[in-house]
Parts: structure tokens; sequence; C-alpha cells
């Protein structure tokens, strides 16, 4: 099970010049199983549409399926948030970046996303994907 970032999700449903390499990345994570999106996921890509309660007719016709964040998805979160201030961090990073981590990390087998740099950092060991255009 891959876990997508909303910044996918907002870029396939744009012009995007990098629309269709995450379409591409897409396709080839739903060829291997399933692809799902987080509690916060849903909430930022409803915020970006027009038709935000159109949302999940939107996702599930993409092929993503929702997934909850389990409590111990949560409480890792959390940690790493409070790691994050203790190094310095600006208020750039929010609690809801750190669940979209920890969903994946501890959920699923992997992230699609366009935010390799902070997911590595502090989500060790999490399989990040990132489309590139070719």
């Amino acid at each position: 099970m891959i876990a997508v970032d909303s910044s996918i999700i907002i870029e396939l449903l744009s012009d995007s010049p990098l629309a269709a390499a995450c379409e591409q990345v897409l396709r080839d994570a739903l060829a291997k199983g399933p692809v799902v999106v987080c509690d916060v996921v849903v909430a930022e890509v409803c915020s970006s549409l027009r038709d935000g309660d159109q949302s999940m007719q939107v996702l599930e016709d993409m092929g993503v399926i929702y997934s909850t964040v389990e409590q111990k998805s949560a409480l890792r979160a959390g940690e790493m948030q409070r790691r994050y201030r203790s190094r310095g961090g600006a208020r750039q990073r929010t609690v809801p970046d750190f669940i979209v981590g920890a969903h994946a990390l501890l959920q699923c087998s992997g992230l699609i996303t366009r935010d390799a740099g902070f997911f590595r950092d502090y989500f060790k060991g999490l399989k990040v994907i990132v489309p590139s255009a070719a």
C-alpha cells in the first residue's frame, strides 16, 4: 500500500508541467497495489477544489482510497513535530505534514510526494517516490 501526498493530487488536478509525471507515478503505484490518502490529504485536497465536497469522488475516480490515521501514527507525528521544533524548525512545518509522514511510514510501504527532503529527513526508512518531469 502506497500513500500519496496532497501535493501530487493537486498537481494532477492542475495543468502543471509536472502533472504528467505525477500521473505516471500514480499509475505505476496503482499497478502494484492500493494507493491511499490519509485524513490530512483529504482535507488539503478538499480545500483546494472549488467543489470540495466532491473530493472523495475525485480521489475514487483516480483509484485512490481513504486510509484512517491510526493512533500509533498520530503519536509518532507528535513526536516528530516536537523533534522538529527542538531542532529550531520554523512554523513552516505543522502537525499535518508530520501526520502524512507518520501515516506513510507506519501504515504504508511508501509515499508519493514532491517534498522528498523533508520526509527523508524526518521519517528515516520511509520509501519516498518523487515524480520528475522528463
